[in-house]
């Protein structure tokens, strides 16, 4: 089936495109009533993840109320985490929290990567689901943590502003967190393709943590293991080319060499000088971003000057390789309106810049 609207998947492969496509981090998620309202009645964050019905629900929701060009799965990171058997939960006021963090010898030689479909089939009937729901109206972005930002969590047991017991052992311990690292890849990779064997249509690998840390760790500990996932990633279904993007919060010192990771597209946070990003990259991949996610708590005048910046910054439209992002996910206060207004201005400022 046709897709009626492929412009972020063209834009992805570097072909012409009438204008530039947008989609959103985080764009399912607490800044919308109509989520707020399904996440009540399924009880929980979780509940809301591994019900098919309701992550389809909750992922429609902005592709409905703004025209986004692209939906993507309503999941979370940890879910590869907690099918391995480290228990889950959210606890308000803290977020994520595992049961059975790794920190020891035993706990890293109990890892294996977990049967996809016996532990996440929830999530591939959710993809099944919302391509179901989309209707071919606009493509399906599959996702996952990258192995080093899920070896974070799980080696720290919750989220934390400096990760500081994962990095102790990754200083003292390294063959231990390398092996975490190698049964994440194996784990990730797999994942991702479940995900696109059941319809993702794209897939994003978000390395969120992979920016706090010091050039060389970074290559040995976060971009080795994303390249062997991105290596192992299907990169055709029926017919059609599955592009991957690779997002490094914080990695704008390495936008070259996570480009030649073998993905198709790189995601920039909005530190990252996007002209400069396009040079040093001279179109070898896409890019995706980087507007900065809280100029959406400025007025309607700033929101559009912000959005003409980033468009202005990649350079012409209509050559392809630059799909509009936010340099990380839309804040939980953000204004609903203002996203509107960002959306509108995409399309309308890039047609208008069409070459």
């Amino acid at each position: 089936m046709t897709l009626h609207n492929d412009t972020f998947l063209r834009a992805l492969m570097r072909e012409h495109t009438d204008f530039t496509p947008v989609w959103l981090m985080r764009q399912a998620g607490r800044y919308l009533p109509e989520y707020c309202a399904t996440r009540s009645k399924a009880g929980s964050f979780m509940g809301l993840a591994k019900n098919p019905d309701y992550a389809t629900e909750v992922t429609l929701q902005p592709i409905d109320r703004y025209g986004i060009d692209a939906a993507i799965l309503f999941s979370d990171i940890l879910t590869v985490p907690d099918a391995m058997g480290l228990g889950l939960s959210f606890v308000q006021g803290e977020g994520p929290v595992f049961a059975h963090p790794v920190q020891d010898e035993a706990a890293v030689k109990a890892l294996a990567v977990p049967d996809i479909e016996d532990k996440l089939g929830y999530v591939t009937a959710a993809v099944r689901s919302i391509r179901r729901a989309l209707d071919n109206r606009v493509p399906l972005i599959g996702f996952s943590g990258s192995p080093f930002t899920l070896a974070c969590y799980m080696v720290e047991g919750r989220g934390s502003r400096d990760f500081r017991t994962a990095k102790t052992m990754m200083f003292r311990r390294p063959d231990l967190f390398e092996r975490i690292l190698d049964i994440n890849a194996d784990a990730v990779a797999d994942y991702l393709n479940a995900q696109i064997a059941a319809g993702a249509q794209a897939v994003q690998i978000f390395d969120t943590w992979g920016g706090m840390l010091a050039d060389g760790d970074f290559q040995r500990f976060s971009l080795v293991a994303t390249k062997k996932v991105v290596s192992r990633l299907t990169r055709e279904a029926d017919g059609a080319k599955v592009p991957v993007i690779v997002f490094t919060k914080g990695g704008g010192e390495w936008i070259e060499e996570i480009a030649a990771c073998g993905c198709d597209a790189v995601g920039l946070d909005w530190t990252t000088n996007l002209a400069r990003a396009r040079r040093v990259t001279e179109d070898r991949v896409a890019l995706q971003g980087n507007m900065d996610p809280l100029a959406l708590f400025g007025d309607e005048k700033t929101i559009r000057s912000e959005v003409r910046r980033v468009i202005d910054a990649f350079g012409p439209v209509g050559m392809g390789g630059h799909v509009f992002n936010l340099g990380h996910g839309i804040n939980q206060f953000t204004p609903i309106e203002n996203v509107q207004i960002l959306v509108d201005e995409v399309h309308e400022y890039s047609r208008h810049q069409h070459i």
